[in-house]
């Protein structure tokens, strides 16, 4: 039970933040959710941060990396979003904005996990 309720508060704090950021950033470009981008981009920093301590020394208890990898990354990031903004670019018949959108988003995501990957080999 303790452990349903800590994915339930990550995913309540993640998807409140989700919000925010969207709301805030996804106006700033034509053709580019920037909002949906950052959470997404952050998101995946943060759960090869979060997993990358967790598998170094027991740096995170197994309840510390429920509550951010399953519970915060998973209400704070939104693939559905993304899906949804790739079918809306797609009906709009702007392919190219659709490739970068997809493309970069994919492949920074990616990097940010390694990334975060890298940056827990420096915490001691």
């Amino acid at each position: 039970m303790k452990q349903l309720l800590l994915v339930f508060l990550g995913g309540g704090i993640g998807s409140m933040l989700r919000h925010i950021i969207s709301r805030t950033f996804n106006d700033y470009f034509q053709h580019f959710y920037l909002g949906t981008f950052l959470v997404n981009i952050i998101g995946c920093l943060i759960i090869g941060l979060v997993l990358g301590l967790s598998l170094k020394n027991n740096f995170l208890t197994q309840n510390q990396t429920l509550l951010l990898s399953t519970g915060f990354c998973g209400g704070f990031t939104t693939f559905s979003s993304f899906a949804f903004e790739n079918h809306s670019l797609i009906k709009a018949e702007e392919i190219l904005h659709f490739s970068f959108y997809t493309i970069s988003s994919i492949t920074v995501g990616i990097l940010a996990v390694l990334l975060g990957f890298w940056l827990s080999k420096l915490i001691h």
